[in-house]
């Protein structure tokens, strides 16, 4: 299939430049939401510095002053950092001890205009010390405040923007940057289900191209070996077989070019008449027995699902001469059971159940709230059973099943619309 020139090139790229802007947009919030919380602390500094100006005489006091700012919203920003809630405890303590010092020790010489800036120290407390410790320091500090104004006489005025501040301050420091980590933990957490999503989208794809392709590979090497006996003997029943392969052929690039778009129903009933004109190419003995009246078509696709799966196994693995479909209604639940002679020794590496094709039989089922066993029982035969609920969990619940456009079985190999596209 040719590329869509129109989408690479440079003036058809809209999607792609939107989606590129998009992702800028994405990778530079945390950046963003960082950059506000920087701006609002060095705010609250400058705010700090205006507020004490008034209380130094002198451009070395007030040098040392914006100094000590400097150095407390310094260390304030560096615990905001999200790599500050990842240092082991004594290192946390041990910053926040400096920061007090920066806070307490200026109370000293600049008395109560020096009070607000035990804001920026109480917020600190919330992110850095545990929470059992957290709140109930965090609450003593705007107490602190509110002793130390009383014992400078601060009118009460004063006392109460001093503590009030305070409080609030803490509150605003810690509210930003918990902030700051929910965006950035929801920027990492989208990044990692996109990842997801793409894991599982190859799982999906690997899942179905093997569910798919495996019983059409199956039908054509088997067709394929018949013609190869037919030939010399029936030339003309050799070219009907021929005309067989060659649907199954364009069925299975069909299945190619639509096992990567959405999903359809598959019939149990339609999937066990396949089998049985496959087995009849094959000289192989069936019979089936199907009686369970109309299933839900969820339940109905996956057990044609599992039929078409313990088909092509046994089809690869095994010597079988005769082979038993049974499907039941047992209460509540549905179940079916395909049973084969022919079986490999269950250490030979071409013994039934190697692969991946019964472990994504198992996802499927399980997608449903049903169950599969398989394994060699009594007389050398292979049985599969699927059972599965008659009524399954809520569709959209539930993980699709078969790629949509995919045809029923028919006659001879495929027939349905993919087959009429395929031609």
């Amino acid at each position: 299939m040719p590329p869509d020139t129109a989408s690479s090139r440079p003036a058809g790229g809209a999607p792609a430049q939107a989606r590129s802007l998009s992702g800028a947009r994405d990778l530079l919030a945390p950046r963003f939401a960082q950059g506000i919380s920087t701006v609002v602390f060095a705010g609250y500094g400058v705010v700090t510095v205006l507020n004490v100006q008034n209380e130094v005489s002198g451009t070395p006091a007030l040098v040392l002053c914006t100094a000590v700012v400097a150095a407390l919203y310094t260390v304030q920003i560096l615990l905001t950092a999200p790599r500050a809630r990842r240092w082991s405890e004594r290192r946390r303590a041990a910053v926040v001890a400096v920061q007090a010092a920066l806070t307490f020790g200026p109370l000293v010489w600049l008395g109560v205009a020096w009070g607000s800036m035990a804001g920026p120290l109480a917020g600190s407390i919330l992110l850095m010390l545990p929470g059992r410790i957290a709140w109930p320091c965090y609450g003593a500090v705007p107490l602190f405040i509110l002793g130390w104004s009383l014992g400078e006489h601060a009118t009460p005025l004063e006392t109460g923007y001093y503590a009030v501040s305070t409080a609030l301050t803490g509150l605003v420091i810690y509210g930003l940057t918990r902030l700051t980590d929910l965006v950035r933990e929801v920027h990492d957490t989208r990044a990692e289900m996109a990842r997801m999503a793409v894991t599982q989208e190859r799982l999906r794809f690997a899942r179905d191209l093997h569910d798919l392709l495996g019983y059409s590979l199956s039908t054509i090497t088997l067709k394929s070996e018949l013609i190869h006996r037919l030939v010399p003997v029936h030339p003309e029943r050799a070219r009907e077989e021929i005309a067989s392969v060659l649907v199954v052929a364009r069925q299975a690039l069909s299945d190619v070019r639509l096992v990567a778009s959405g999903y359809r129903e598959m019939s149990l009933e339609t999937e066990a008449q396949s089998v049985v004109e496959v087995m009849a190419a094959a000289d192989v003995g069936v019979e089936v027995d199907i009686d369970c009246g109309r299933l839900h078509p969820l339940v109905d696709t996956v057990l044609a699902t599992a039929l078409r799966e313990g088909v092509t196994n046994m089809l690869r693995h095994s010597k079988v001469q005769s082979c038993t479909i049974k499907v039941r209604s047992e209460g509540d639940t549905v179940r079916m059971d395909l049973v084969n002679d022919g079986v490999a020794a269950p250490d030979r590496p071409d013994a039934p159940g190697r692969g991946s094709g019964l472990g994504n039989l198992r996802t499927r089922l399980a997608a449903v709230g049903g169950e599969m066993s398989a394994g060699v029982v009594a007389g050398n035969r292979f049985r599969l059973t699927a059972i599965a609920p008659l009524r399954p969990p809520k569709q959209e619940d539930a993980e699709p099943l078969v790629p949509r456009g995919h045809a029923a079985a028919g006659a001879g190999g495929w027939t349905g619309e993919a087959d009429r596209a395929a031609v």
